[in-house]
C-alpha cells in the first residue's frame, strides 16, 4: 500500500448502525490493520461516525480513497479482513458487497444541509466539528448586534421545526423585547412520535451544531441559561451530548466570557421520564419545575412568562441545529430553499412499508411521491402504496391517490395530516386503516395527562367505538359518534395534544370511509388486519 492510496474509513455510529453491530466493525477494522502491520503514514484512518441516513442497510461503511468514496452495506466483522485486503491494500473494491444505484438514488434527490457532515464527522470530536467550520457562525453572529441576528433570522423564513411551524425569527423578537434579570433558553428533544427519530439523530451525529445554535440565539433574546430536554430513552444521544457539553466548556465555546467576550452562557441536560404529552411547550416547563407535566390552563406566551415565570425560548433540535448554517451562508442561501410560505428544508424520517427505512433531508415543498419513490425507493414485496401516515400520533393519513402533494406546513394540513416533527409511516396496501386510526388513538389516550374532560374522556370513548368495529360490534351510528367526537375534542381541549389527537380518526374517515362501513355493515375487514373480521 503507497502513499497513494491513504484511506479514511467512516462507520455508522448512529443508533440504528450500533444496533446492527458497528462496535464491533469498528473494532475490527482496527484490529485488522494493526496486524497488516501498515506503516503509520498510510495506515487508513477507522472514524466513527453519525447516522448515513439509509439505516435499513446498516452497518454501512465508507471508503474514501483519493477523492473517490465506496460504501459497503450490511458490513459484519466477517468481512472487514476481506475488505482491507482487496480494497484497502489491493486496491480493488469488492463490488458485491457495494451498495447499488438505489443507494446513490436515496442521496442524490435530497438538499442536505443539515445532514452535510452528519455522516462525515465524529460526533465525539470538538475537532471534527471545528475542521467543517464549527462555531464559526457563533463567533460571526456575536460581531452583530442581537437585532441583527434576529433579522437574519427572520428573514432566513425558518419555522420551527418541533410542528407548529411559527416563525422562529418573530419568536426570539419577542423574548428579546421581554424584560427580565433571567431569560431561558430551552432545546425541545423529547420526540415522542412512534417512527420519529430525526432529533435523535442529529443529537448522536452533530451535537455541537445544536450548542451553537443555543449560543447564538442566546446572544439573540439575552440570554442567560440553556436547558436541553431530551428523553433518557435516548441514551447515546444524552451521553453524547454530554460529551460536547464538557468540550465546549474546556475550550471557553459556554460558561464565562465565551469567545472571550462578556458573555456568559451555559446549557445544562434535563431528562425527560418518556410523557408524551411533555413535548408540549408548557407541559414541559412545568417537568422541569418538578410539577405535573400538564399543559397549562391559561395559556401564556412562554416568551412572556415561560420557565420559572421568566422569558423562555423554545425550540426542538433541528430548529436550533438550523441556525449555525443561517448565520454562516446567508439569509439568502437559505431561504432560496422551500417555498414562499415554508423555507429551508426539512428532515424526515421514513418508516413502514418501505424499501429505503432512514433519515432523510429535502427542500419544503417537495413531491411527497419524489419521498416515497425516488428515496424511499417505493413499496417492497410488489406491493401497493395505500397510504402515508405523517405527524406521529396528532397527524393523519394521506392516501395514495394524494401522493403528489406538495410537503409543506399549508398543503399537509390542507390534506388533514401535519408535518409535525416529521416522522412519515408509509403503509401499503395490507394496512388496515380502522386498525391504524385505532392504534393512535389508544397511544393518544394513554398518553394523556387527564387534565382536561374532552381529551381524557373523549379519546377513551374513541378508543372504545373503534375497538367495537374492529371486533365487528360496529353499528351505524359509530359514525356519527365517531364525527361529534373528533369535533369536540378538537375544539374543547385544552391544548395542542388533545387539539390534533382526534387527527387519524379524521383523516381515515375522510379517505377511508369505506373501510368503516364494511367493517360495520359486512363485518369484513378488507385488508383483513382485524382478527375477528377474517373469515
Amino acid at each position: 500500500m503507497g502513499e497513494d492510496r491513504t484511506s479514511i474509513i467512516r462507520i455508522c455510529a448512529g443508533l440504528g448502525g450500533i444496533m446492527s453491530g458497528s462496535e464491533k466493525v469498528i473494532r475490527t477494522f482496527k484490529n485488522v490493520l494493526a496486524e497488516k502491520g501498515l506503516n503509520a503514514s498510510v495506515m487508513p484512518k477507522v472514524h466513527k461516525v453519525g447516522c448515513l441516513g439509509l439505516c435499513a442497510r446498516d452497518v454501512l461503511a465508507e471508503i474514501e480513497q483519493n477523492g473517490t468514496v465506496c460504501t459497503y452495506q450490511r458490513v459484519t466483522p466477517d468481512m472487514v479482513e476481506e475488505i482491507v485486503e482487496g480494497h484497502l491494500i489491493g486496491g480493488r473494491p469488492l463490488t458485491q458487497w457495494l451498495t447499488d444505484r438505489a443507494y446513490e438514488q436515496f442521496h442524490s434527490h435530497q438538499q442536505k444541509i443539515l445532514l452535510k457532515h452528519l455522516g462525515r464527522i465524529d460526533p465525539e470530536s470538538l475537532d471534527a466539528y471545528l475542521d467543517v467550520g464549527g462555531y464559526e457562525a457563533a463567533r460571526q453572529a456575536l460581531e452583530m448586534s442581537p437585532e441583527e441576528v434576529i433579522e437574519a433570522v427572520k428573514n432566513s423564513g425558518l419555522r420551527g421545526r418541533g410542528g407548529a411551524g411559527f416563525p422562529t425569527g418573530l419568536k426570539w423578537e419577542f423574548c428579546r423585547r421581554s424584560e427580565a434579570e433571567a431569560k431561558y433558553l430551552l432545546c425541545n428533544a423529547d420526540e415522542g412520535d412512534p417512527g420519529a427519530f430525526m432529533d435523535r439523530a442529529v443529537l448522536e451525529g452533530n451535537p455541537h451544531a445544536v450548542i451553537e445554535g443555543m449560543i447564538i440565539g442566546a446572544h439573540a433574546v439575552g440570554g442567560t441559561q440553556g436547558y436541553v430536554y431530551v428523553r433518557a430513552e435516548y441514551p447515546l444521544a444524552v451521553e453524547r451530548m454530554r460529551n460536547a457539553l464538557s468540550q465546549a466548556r474546556e475550550k471557553g465555546f459556554l460558561g464565562k466570557g465565551i469567545f472571550g467576550r462578556d458573555f456568559d452562557f451555559d446549557i445544562r441536560i434535563f431528562l425527560g421520564a418518556g410523557a408524551f404529552v411533555c413535548g408540549e411547550e408548557t407541559a414541559l416547563m412545568a417537568s422541569m419545575e418538578d410539577k405535573p407535566g400538564e399543559p397549562k390552563l391559561k395559556y401564556v406566551f412562554p416568551t412572556e412568562k415561560g420557565l420559572w415565570d421568566q422569558p423562555t425560548t423554545l425550540n426542538n433540535v433541528e430548529t436550533w441545529a438550523n441556525i449555525p448554517v443561517i448565520i454562516r451562508e446567508g439569509t439568502d442561501g437559505y431561504a432560496g430553499f422551500g417555498t414562499e410560505k415554508s423555507r429551508g428544508t426539512k428532515l424526515f424520517s421514513l418508516a413502514g412499508k418501505i424499501r429505503n427505512t432512514g433519515l432523510i433531508e429535502v427542500p419544503m415543498g417537495t413531491p411527497l411521491r419524489r419521498i416515497i419513490y425516488d428515496i424511499g425507493g417505493g413499496i417492497p414485496d410488489g406491493k401497493e402504496l395505500k397510504a402515508v401516515q405523517m405527524g406521529g400520533p396528532s397527524g393523519g393519513c394521506i392516501p395514495a391517490h394524494l401522493v403528489d402533494i406538495l410537503v409543506d406546513y399549508e398543503n399537509i394540513t390542507r390534506m388533514g395530516a401535519i408535518i409535525g416533527s416529521g416522522g412519515i409511516i408509509v403503509l401499503d396496501e395490507d394496512a388496515c386503516m380502522v386498525d391504524m386510526a385505532k392504534y393512535f388513538i389508544s397511544f393518544c389516550a394513554a398518553e394523556s395527562c387527564g387534565q382536561c374532560t374532552p381529551c381524557r374522556e373523549g379519546l377513551r370513548a374513541m378508543e372504545a367505538i373503534l375497538q367495537a368495529i374492529t371486533e365487528g360490534r360496529g353499528r351505524d351510528a359509530h359514525l356519527q359518534q365517531l364525527d361529534e367526537l373528533a369535533q369536540v375534542i378538537t375544539d374543547a381541549s385544552l391544548c395542542g395534544l388533545g387539539k390534533t389527537a382526534p387527527n387519524p380518526v379524521k383523516s381515515t374517515l375522510r379517505y377511508f370511509r369505506d373501510e368503516y362501513i364494511s367493517h360495520i355493515r359486512d363485518k369484513h375487514c378488507p385488508a383483513g388486519a382485524c382478527k375477528k373480521l377474517v373469515p
